[in-house]
């Protein structure tokens, strides 16, 4: 579950940053440039649940899933 709400994040970024350029180009610097803000922050919530530390753990690895909720087929 956890997968699918970083990859939705994720996207959610991209979409983010392609709003902010439109609107860049539209005219509407100041809501642009909170929009790739709010994508930047997103994408760093991200690669600190993702990214692994010093020792190979990343804290995404550490989440426990509920009995029977193994995503295996």
């Amino acid at each position: 579950m956890l997968d699918l709400v970083l990859s939705l994040l994720v996207l959610a970024a991209f979409a983010l940053i392609a709003g902010g350029v439109i609107l860049f180009r539209r005219g509407h610097r100041k809501q642009a440039g909170l929009m790739v803000v709010a994508a930047l922050v997103a994408l760093l919530n991200v690669a600190i649940w993702t990214i692994p530390d010093s020792e190979g753990r990343a804290p995404v690895d550490g989440v426990a899933t509920p009995e029977g909720m193994t995503g295996e087929g």
